[in-house]
């Protein structure tokens, strides 16, 4: 064995194992047809990601709640593994210990994203607010009938002074909108005394229209928080359109979070879009990592129940910004070819492999994801100077390694596996992050027999 990692002796002996391989194997294809079979799968404190067929049997839920147990008592979080079982039964199991430097992702069972620089999340969430200078009020904005409205509802409220305000907008780096302060001038929600008043938050929220946050929960929506992670934030573009009311950001310093749904947060939009309103009242969902969606025009239609829908997707004449290539996608790489492209992603494809020759040199083209055997020359890579994430094949891989042009612009990479890749790809990830002086990732080989199949 290589890489022994105690105080999990049991994890790592092979019989601990042999009830889930068995599991995974039952049904392959390949083994019954005499050829090498291959499995992969996750296995963490709290839940697993293990592919097949039928029921699981009660063998192999032991076997999965010991291994469970093993991670908790040693602090582990998951473990992942791939198999490789020849024909007469010899496995080689390869575990895969967690590491800093991985990211764990869906469509990765054994490795996730190589994360070759600490703290750097994909460009989308980097992106700052563009300034819309002749941002007004909506018409709508009536601070004077939003303070009636919000006293008739709320009558005996008591509200935050106007040096609390201040000390707000000191703490949140903005000046708030005049109909926000209207609303914390009638209700601060919180006590003088700073202990929360139940009942007053109540009818805050009943006159409202949502579950309201007192004037010291008062937030800018946070990017960061929203980050999904490089595999799926990377191939992520924030749209550019002329005609949009909300920008579509991940965050900004001008979306005040001042309640909520229960789930998703409304805010108060400081930094709106072209077509938008100063003040306008977004939803920003728990489910989307960027944008958020338009609800009012202001805070004054909130409270009245007033609300509009800014239709999705527009982009006006602009080309998009991020591109698919491939079998049901664009056919040629010239189609996704101009200045403002970000992401490429080359999909499957049966046809002769791409050149990148088009794409080359694009000062915006910062991913590029490539199914292994769709590119016609892995080196010309080299010539995408702003890309930051990779994502291709193994061999494509070993082709830049070798050649020593591995682009030393990228914050992360991945590593698409096929069948032959196999175990060797743990191998393959640790030359990559020692050109950043990344920790090379642990693998544990062990080896075993299953005998023949049934």
């Amino acid at each position: 064995m290589l890489d022994h990692r105690p105080p999990l002796s049991s994890v790592s002996d092979f019989t601990t194992w042999e009830p889930v391989l068995r599991l995974m194997l039952a049904a392959d294809t390949d083994r019954r047809a005499a050829r090498p079979a291959r499995v992969a799968g996750r296995i963490s404190q709290y839940g697993t990601s293990l592919a097949y067929r039928g029921s699981m049997s009660s063998t192999a839920r032991a076997a999965v709640e010991d291994i469970q147990r093993a991670l908790a008592r040693g602090g582990v979080q998951e473990i992942a593994f791939r198999a490789e079982t020849q024909p007469d039964g010899r496995t080689t199991l390869g575990l895969v210990w967690p590491s800093p430097v991985v990211e764990p992702a869906l469509g990765y069972p054994d490795l996730g994203v190589l994360v070759l620089v600490e703290g750097s999340p994909a460009e989308p969430w980097l992106r700052r607010p563009d300034p819309v200078p002749g941002a007004v009020a909506a018409p709508s904005a009536d601070p004077e009938l939003l303070e009636r409205t919000l006293r008739e509802l709320l009558p005996g409220a008591i509200g935050a002074t106007e040096e609390e305000i201040a000390a707000a907008e000191a703490r949140l780096g903005v000046t708030l909108s005049d109909e926000l302060q209207v609303l914390y001038r009638v209700t601060r929600v919180y006590g003088g005394d700073d202990e929360f008043d139940l009942e007053e938050a109540d009818r805050a929220g009943d006159a409202v229209g949502c579950e309201l946050s007192g004037l010291e929960h008062l937030n800018s929506v946070d990017a960061a928080v929203r980050n999904p992670g490089w595999h799926h934030g990377a191939t992520r573009a924030v749209s550019r359109a002329p005609d949009v009311a909300v920008q579509g950001l991940a965050g900004s310093p001008g979306w005040i979070g001042f309640g909520s749904n229960g789930g998703d947060e409304f805010a108060v939009d400081l930094t709106p879009g072209p077509a938008g309103y100063f003040g306008q009242i977004i939803l920003v969902s728990h489910e989307q990592s960027l944008g958020a969606d338009l609800v009012a025009d202001s805070l004054t239609d909130f409270v009245l129940g007033r609300m509009r829908e800014e239709p999705r997707d527009r982009r006006g004449d602009k080309p998009p910004a991020t591109a698919k290539v491939g079998t049901g996608c664009l056919g040629t790489i010239q189609a996704a070819a101009h200045p403002a492209l970000e992401v490429l992603s080359i999909g499957a494809w049966d046809g002769t492999p791409f050149s990148l020759a088009p794409v080359a040199g694009l000062p915006r083209l910062r991913t590029l994801t490539a199914m292994p055997g769709t590119l016609a020359d892995p080196l010309e890579i080299a010539e995408l100077t702003a890309l930051e994430f990779l994502e291709i094949g193994a061999q494509e891989w070993r082709v830049l390694l070798d050649a020593g042009a591995v682009p030393r612009t990228l914050k992360a990479a991945a590593i698409q596996v096929r069948d032959q890749d196999h175990l060797p790809v743990v191998a393959l990830a640790n030359e990559i992050l020692a050109l950043w002086d990344r920790p090379k990732i642990v693998q544990t080989l062990v080896a075993g027999d299953l005998g023949p199949p049934a």
